[in-house]
């Protein structure tokens, strides 16, 4: 007869294997997934199931991180409506659609909801890239779904996930925060892309503009120096008449890193993994000082983080409200010394404005063919025009991108930033002549 503690430990034994064999990363139709089990993707990365967020007793269904120790949720199905007992289960329906029941709630929680037609084989895949995906059961490797969660995200941009609008489908992939670490529920911390005239990207505390990134120059956004080159991520932007979005892969497998928007620190945030500290360690972050905050110094205002007071009108303008300005109130910005000759005829000129953070772009215009005299051009022809530059800095510059109405957040950055020429009458350009962008 076998010793108690061997029998002890090949039952132990059984268990681990009996574990390891049931793991997979599909469902098929006619399979359910109940609070208590999960898939797991094929090479172990990330992991599907029911969870229990902080202290809350909620459960909800998501996907996090299976190849570390602290557990990262990366995305929350029915974030609006938690289950309140430990009966969910997650099927694919007759209409294959992706459904979660909750038994006691008596009805469908959360839905995939997809509008594109049923499928008569319907499978559900956890990919190795923390994508949920649901597709005709012979098409594993097609890259065809009906429906994905990079599609719907929740708070976190995982590598490969795709940030911004489908200006076809008018699907707008943004990350909202987590209301707290106990409540995944959406807060009012919002990252989403503006696909006007010159896109970029702005962080929404509530309704109003937190952070904007300024527009993408062809190599970076002119508002976010840290976006650079280095060896953990590669990224890119596409802006095509069909989709504007932003994007990043790693450059090793075995990096680990992602961006989330943070409600409790009021930051957009990446982290990656550090093994060696068994932590996430903050990599970069916006906003990162005062001037990153959304216009600060007001219309034509120029905000320089070193300069004091830190808020400086640009050449050729004045406070709008000198004593408010004298007392550090500075969201009046600034007026032009001298008004525009547009409108009388005697003509108007340009300086040229040096390592700035580009303005807002909500009236802005943009013409990829056009060359940067062509552009000068088009500026002078409205009167409406208050400045203007290259769309695409890359190889001396490409494009054309002007601006109309007030410029508004406006920064001097020591890295990133870009040539920026702004209207002024002619009479006050005699005095800025070494700063012209061309004789007037």
């Amino acid at each position: 007869m076998y010793p108690l503690s061997f029998m002890f430990v090949i039952a132990n034994l059984l268990l681990f294997f009996s574990q390891f064999s049931d793991a997979t990363d599909t469902l098929a139709l006619s399979q359910s997934l109940a609070d208590g089990s999960t898939l797991v993707s094929k090479d172990g990365s990330f992991e599907l199931g029911f969870f229990s967020p902080g202290s809350s007793r909620n459960r909800y269904l998501g996907i996090w991180y299976k190849n570390i120790p602290v557990k990262t949720v990366v995305w929350v199905a029915n974030r609006n409506i938690p289950i309140n007992d430990t009966f969910g289960l997650l099927m694919i329906n007759n209409s294959g659609y992706l459904i979660l029941r909750s038994k006691n709630m008596g009805n469908v929680v959360w839905s995939s909801n997809s509008t594109k037609a049923a499928l008569k084989s319907p499978v559900v895949q956890l990919l190795d890239s923390g994508n949920l995906v649901l597709r005709e059961g012979n098409r594993e490797n097609s890259g065809i779904y009906i429906w994905q969660s990079f599609d719907y995200p929740t708070d976190t941009l995982l590598p490969g996930m795709k940030f911004g609008v489908n200006l076809k489908t008018g699907l707008d992939r943004r990350l909202t925060s987590w209301k707290s670490t106990d409540d995944p529920s959406p807060g009012d911390f919002v990252w989403k892309m503006q696909p006007h005239g010159n896109p970029e990207y702005n962080i929404l505390k509530g309704s109003k503009i937190y952070f904007r990134s300024a527009p993408w120059n062809g190599i970076s956004y002119s508002g976010n120096p840290q976006l650079r080159s280095n060896n953990i991520f590669n990224f890119s932007f596409v802006n095509t008449e069909e989709e504007i979005y932003y994007i990043y892969y790693l450059e090793k497998k075995s990096e680990i890193s992602r961006i989330v928007i943070n409600q409790t620190s009021n930051r957009r945030e990446r982290y990656t993994w550090d093994e060696a500290s068994v932590s996430w360690n903050l990599y970069a972050y916006v906003p990162n000082d005062y001037c990153d905050f959304y216009n600060r110094c007001g219309p034509y205002g120029n905000c320089i983080g070193d300069a004091s007071p830190i808020c400086q009108c640009l050449k050729g303008f004045v406070p709008k409200s000198p004593d408010q300005w004298n007392s550090g109130a500075l969201s009046d910005g600034c007026k032009r010394n001298r008004s525009l000759g547009c409108s009388e005829g005697t003509g108007d000129g340009f300086l040229k404005f040096r390592g700035l953070k580009l303005p807002d772009t909500t009236y802005s215009w943009v013409n990829k063919s056009m060359n940067l005299e062509e552009c000068r051009a088009k500026c002078l022809q409205n009167c409406s025009c208050t400045a203007y530059t290259s769309f695409d800095i890359r190889e001396g510059g490409s494009g054309c991108a002007i601006w109309f109405n007030d410029l508004i957040d406006i920064r001097e950055t020591s890295s990133g930033g870009q040539d920026l020429c702004v209207r002024m009458s002619a009479s006050e350009l005699g005095m800025y002549y070494s700063d012209l962008d061309v004789t007037p």
